[in-house]
């Protein structure tokens, strides 16, 4: 298996290289109008060597899984992350636990976009063939690392051994064989908009129809890398044992950057859609989206930040230092080369105007990009400038970053209630009432509750947070919903049916305006979740049996404390009674393991959850004075709101990624569809 996996990498080199050369070839004698036709035969042995190697890919890809499932510890790579002992999904998940893996992982699932473009160049022939070209080049440098820089089926040197190292504990959790996953989902996926945008500009694409065939490609990729970064976050609030869910980590902020950047793009080519305009700004969103993916994979490879995510310091860095100033370099000369061909074709008339709304968005996003971007490079700038790391913690990043999600938060309620060009008085006066009252109503409810920031010494800056947060959101919820009612009211007076009827009939004729509303609902549930933080608490004490703590409305009771084996781990744990109101709710046993094979230890949080708190319980270790386990219990009010609000997010990018519903039974009832959503996009 290492040598067919060996091979079929080398062939996938080949393949990949024929596509890139021979397709760029087939691209420039079609620019002279070939008569005998040889350009088109010669692009599509090129594409369909682009076809072919997904499936040299796929058999790599294979050979490791098979080589990790049937303990083949000849390849050094399943020797150092697989034993014996280890359970069959984290063996299969092997795969990108370690470098070499999971740039395999990459090159796989770009060769798998790859494929589906190729199947559905008939869209567009020649810019898909442009697209084919620019992601073979991308293929092209991932192979050359796993071919000569990092090769997965390299062999142990020596006899074989008897069992490999293990893999490491905190990816023993079943998140992690979903989180990866995703998260090269969404990191590789990019690739696929950023060619479409290079070969578009490449060959002066006319209109719009570039951003009409890559939209679903952007929505999808974007909803996977949303669910990647979630799915993280849930990971180190369940497995690290710290009691928080972001810890503005390197590789954290790696993944959070070209999310940033991507979700300007989408809501920045609705005005070019709408209005021709903003060209210039679309191309390099998606240019520096792909290029920050690039950098995150960078920075998880290269050992220039220290993370707990990242992967032991090599030498692969340098390979990515170069690919990235080729990349730019590229995309520099190819913007400047057609930069007329970017010219607006309408300007900005009124600054209150849902033009102006994206524009703002598009400003706070990138300005909360390049504080991210700032914060994570700034110990590599200042060993490079002094000669010793200067590290950025947290607070800097929620100092700048609080305020820009606020007023993202803002925009994200002001923005549907708006007009293109130009949003007259009266409107906003009409639009604004209602979300105007619950902002109040909310601000005086929540001071009536005691979110008093001026009473709150320490806290005052997350305490103010929550407060605006829970207002704005406030007015948000009731501008969206206002939206949704709106336009259920006109198509009700129009059809005739129920209100509830009218909205879905209404959400199924413009899936992508509704389902964007239902994000940004999802993204407010979330702002609420992460406001709740304000008022997280924690205690820690020693806890012997019958031993009790206290903690906000709960009691916790130690009942005992033991040790348990199995040929995979070692375990502590205690057993914890949890009391509310005089009212036994729970059972909790957080436990300490030592993993055999690897020799190193990981943390099992226990916790009760429900929607107003997490009651989050570690175990420490015992005191070796006292023979007691240390329990730490953090109360962490909201925190599922975090979870509830992705949750919703994904189901409206699902939404809006649904056609819009065709409108059967005549010219006559198709035609009324019109002024049925010009009504409610001018209400």
């Amino acid at each position: 298996m290492p040598e067919f996996g060996s091979f079929t990498l080398l062939l996938a080199l080949v393949l990949s290289a024929y596509t890139l050369v021979f397709g760029g070839v087939a691209l420039w004698r079609s620019r002279a109008d070939s008569a005998d036709g040889s350009a088109g035969r010669l692009g599509e042995t090129a594409r369909r060597a682009g076809l072919a190697t997904f499936v040299a890919l796929t058999c790599a890809a294979f050979a490791l899984v098979w080589a990790s499932l049937t303990n083949d510890y000849s390849v050094s790579y399943i020797l150092h992350h697989t034993n014996k002992e280890l359970p069959t999904a984290y063996k299969f998940s092997a795969l990108w636990s370690g470098q070499e893996g999971s740039l395999l992982l990459w090159a796989w699932l770009l060769s798998a976009y790859g494929f589906v473009l190729r199947l559905r160049h008939r869209v567009d022939v020649r810019l898909s063939a442009f697209a084919s070209v620019i992601l073979a080049g991308i293929q092209v440098f991932f192979l050359m690392l796993l071919n000569f820089a990092a090769p997965p089926f390299a062999i142990q040197p020596g006899p074989v051994a008897a069992d490999g190292f293990g893999l490491n504990p905190l990816l023993q959790y079943p998140e992690m064989v979903i989180h990866p996953p995703m998260l090269y989902l969404g990191y590789v996926g990019f690739s696929v908009p950023f060619a479409f945008a290079l070969g578009a500009l490449m060959m002066r694409y006319p209109g719009e129809k570039w951003i009409h065939i890559t939209r679903r490609w952007t929505m999808v990729t974007w909803l996977f890398l949303t669910c990647g970064i979630f799915l993280g976050a849930h990971w180190a609030y369940s497995v690290l044992g710290w009691g928080g869910y972001w810890g503005w980590d390197p590789v954290e902020n790696a993944s959070l950057m070209p999310w940033l950047t991507g979700t300007a793009f989408l809501h920045s080519v609705m005005m070019q859609e709408k209005r021709g305009m903003m060209k210039s700004w679309n191309v390099w969103l998606i240019f520096s989206t792909f290029l920050l993916t690039i950098l995150g994979t960078l920075l998880t490879r290269s050992g220039i930040v220290s993370s707990v995510h990242a992967f032991a310091q090599s030498s692969i860095g340098y390979w990515f230092y170069g690919f990235i100033m080729i990349v730019f370099a590229v995309c520099l000369f190819t913007f400047f080369k057609q930069k007329d061909h970017l010219k607006s074709e309408n300007k900005l008339e009124s600054l209150v105007s849902r033009e102006s709304s994206f524009l703002f968005n598009n400003l706070v996003l990138l300005a909360a990009c390049f504080t991210v971007l700032w914060g994570t490079l700034f110990p590599v700038l200042s060993e490079y400038v002094q000669g010793s790391k200067v590290t950025v913690g947290a607070p800097f990043y929620n100092r700048v970053n609080l305020p820009i999600g606020l007023f993202l938060l803002f925009l994200t309620g002001i923005g549907p209630l708006l007009a293109w060009r130009s949003t007259s008085l009266r409107s906003i006066r009409r639009n604004f009432v209602l979300p105007g009252i619950a902002m109040g109503v909310t601000l005086v409810a929540s001071i009536a509750f005691g979110i008093r920031p001026w009473e709150a010494g320490d806290d005052m800056q997350a305490t103010y947070f929550s407060l605006i947060t829970f207002t704005l959101a406030a007015g948000v919820m009731t501008a969206i919903g206002a939206e949704f009612l709106r336009g259920a009211a006109v198509l009700r007076t129009q059809t005739g049916k129920n209100l509830v009827s009218s909205m879905v009939l209404l959400v199924r004729r413009n899936t992508r305006r509704y389902g964007g509303y239902i994000v940004h609902f999802g993204i407010v549930v979330l702002f609420i979740g992460i406001a709740g933080g304000a008022f997280n608490q924690s205690r820690e004490m020693e806890m012997g049996f019958g031993d009790e703590m206290k903690l906000g409305p709960y009691r916790l009771v130690c009942q005992s404390f033991t040790q348990d084996s199995n040929p995979n781990f070692e375990t502590e744990y205690a057993l914890l009674d949890a009391y509310k109101g005089g009212k036994k709710i729970a059972q909790l046993a957080p436990e300490k393991r030592f993993y055999i094979g690897s020799q190193q230890s990981s943390t099992v949080v226990a916790n009760h959850s429900t929607l107003s708190n997490d009651l989050y319980v570690i175990y420490e270790g015992k005191n070796p004075d006292t023979d007691k386990p240390i329990i730490k219990v953090f109360l962490n009010p909201l925190i599922n709101w975090i979870w509830i609000g992705v949750g919703i997010v994904v189901f409206g990018t699902l939404l809006a990624l649904v056609p819009n519903l065709v409108v059967v039974g005549g010219r006559q009832r198709a035609a009324a569809v019109v002024p049925i959503e010009a009504e409610v996009h001018h209400a």
